[in-house]
């Protein structure tokens, strides 16, 4: 089935597109193959990058929630993906943050493509997990819903992207329910030891 990309806002979008037509953006980035690069680059792909956080108050101990930090593109020279560039928010409305490179901007054109394999539609984000420095492609079930906003919803999958940390698999499609447990025991504050003195 497609996917159904939200658009990113349009400010976000100018950002990179104003980046990328700097030559000094471009050549003070950290991303050789980006500044190889000869022609148009076109940034595509937008997909809302959000932070995955763990509530440590005793009220919601355990608890995810999930914050939006900015939007990231995939920028192609032609038909070859060879960067990211991602914007985000600040108190002056969408600005450029940073290109990068390396193995998550082929990860996350492998992992879309796989999610267009599946038998229904997902709108397609980013669940960053900083803490376990872990990135995946989070498929949200409404299709309708703002891209910015929201938390994983049981009938959410998240596909882990390469590499991902020791005992998940990447590029493996898992139901919410299945990782997402797993992920927040990770990321629970370890409970002291009995006779333990602070």
């Amino acid at each position: 089935m497609p996917l159904h990309v939200s658009p990113a806002p349009a400010p976000a979008l100018r950002s990179i597109l104003a980046a990328l037509g700097s030559p000094t953006a471009v050549s003070e980035a950290r991303t050789p193959s980006l500044r190889a690069q000869q022609g148009p680059l076109s940034p595509e792909s937008p997909l809302p990058v959000h932070v995955l956080d763990v509530l440590d108050d005793v009220s919601h101990r355990g608890s995810p929630r999930t914050r939006l930090t900015g939007w990231r593109f995939i920028v192609r020279s032609g038909e070859r993906a060879v960067a990211a560039a991602e914007a985000m928010l600040t108190a002056d409305g969408w600005t450029f943050s940073h290109f990068c490179e390396g193995p998550y901007v082929t990860s996350t054109e492998r992992a879309l493509r796989q999610a267009e394999s599946l038998p229904a539609p997902y709108q397609p984000r980013l669940l960053f997990v900083p803490e376990l420095y872990m990135l995946t492609l989070w498929l949200h079930h409404d299709i309708t819903a703002d891209g910015a906003e929201g938390l994983p919803a049981p009938g959410d999958l998240l596909v882990p992207l390469a590499p991902a940390p020791p005992g998940i698999a990447a590029h493996r499609t898992h139901p919410v329910a299945d990782l997402l447990p797993r992920l927040t025991l990770r990321l629970a504050p370890a409970a002291p030891l009995l006779g333990s003195t602070a």
